[in-house]
């Protein structure tokens, strides 16, 4: 198993926060980072286009090297409009740890190779992870069933098993990993870094309607409802939400093709009016700051670890 370079002394648990359209913004990235663990964001969350060279100057100026570094996530689907403006801002500004998302290109991975960056790829099967790794990426983010968001439906025991039998790059775990334990749990399976999103939408810092981070604590995993309807991508939403935006959980209309560029319009948003979410939030039971909640994720996983026997 391989740790990034970047990431060598750099962090205080083996740990990213994902990217999570619309609530990773600045305020939550710098509070993981200060953490010390990664923060990333969607380059696409920054709207209008020209926010997101504001936030990369906000972020280059307020984290330190005391701090862990950021990512900014990619998605490199040909329905990105703004993908090669936002790869060039990348370039310009040196950002780290790029993670790139639903299509694998080697243009893209060599523009962040040219300056010393770092690429994750995200991927849900074994086959995907080849194609990611042939066309250059440095590590994979294997994304197993229960993930919030663009998920895969493999368990995390098979996908992290296929992957190791060839791969023993830079690779992190993603699905329902919610407590300091999942994180050991993740790592003592063969991943270098756990892949958290959703109980961070229950942060004091995310970019999320308040009524969104008390519904994470409300909520459980058979709350989680796995389609397509959205985006056009598999992913997993929140029951409740998609009951408040007026449809029926059990009774979605078909699936329109995938379209990155419409993820923000239309009468029903994803991910504004029916909610993201992975399976295992049900271990979160409140709202608190990142800090607070990165603080209790290091005490649950040095238990886990300390407490480990044969």
């Amino acid at each position: 198993m391989t740790l990034p370079t970047l990431l060598e002394g750099r962090l205080a648990l083996p740990l990213i926060g994902s990217p999570m359209f619309i609530i990773s913004q600045p305020a939550l990235v710098m509070a993981q980072c200060r953490a010390g663990i990664v923060g990333a964001f969607p380059s696409l969350n920054a709207r209008p286009s020209g926010m997101f060279e504001a936030w990369l100057q906000q972020l280059q100026a307020e984290l330190t090297d005391a701090d862990a570094p950021f990512a900014v996530n990619l998605i490199v689907h040909r329905s990105n409009a703004r993908l090669e403006e936002d790869l060039a801002l990348c370039v310009q500004y040196r950002v780290p740890l790029v993670i790139t998302s639903l299509g694998a290109r080697e243009d893209v991975n060599a523009a962040i190779h040219s300056y010393g960056g770092i690429v994750l790829h995200d991927v849900i099967d074994d086959m995907f992870a080849r194609k990611a790794i042939e066309k250059g990426a440095d590590g994979l983010i294997a994304v197993a069933a229960g993930a919030g968001g663009h998920a895969g439906t493999l368990s995390p025991f098979a996908l992290i098993q296929e992957i190791r039998q060839w791969f023993d790059g830079p690779l992190a775990l993603s699905g329902s990993i919610a407590t300091g334990r999942a994180i050991a749990a993740a790592r003592m399976m063969g991943a270098d870094l756990a892949y958290m999103g959703s109980p961070f939408i229950a942060t004091a810092e995310a970019n999320a309607d308040p009524a969104y981070k008390q519904m994470i604590v409300d909520s459980h995993a058979a709350d989680i409802v796995y389609s397509d309807v959205f985006t056009g991508v598999h992913g997993n939403y929140l029951r409740p939400s998609i009951v408040a935006s007026g449809l029926d959980p059990d009774s979605l209309p078909k699936a329109k093709d995938m379209d990155f560029a419409a993820m923000t319009g239309g009468e029903k948003k994803a991910w504004r009016d029916v909610w993201g979410c992975g399976q295992g939030i049900g271990a979160v039971d409140k709202v608190q700051p990142t800090a607070d909640f990165v603080a209790g994720l290091k005490a649950d996983y040095r238990a886990a670890v300390a407490g480990f026997t044969l």
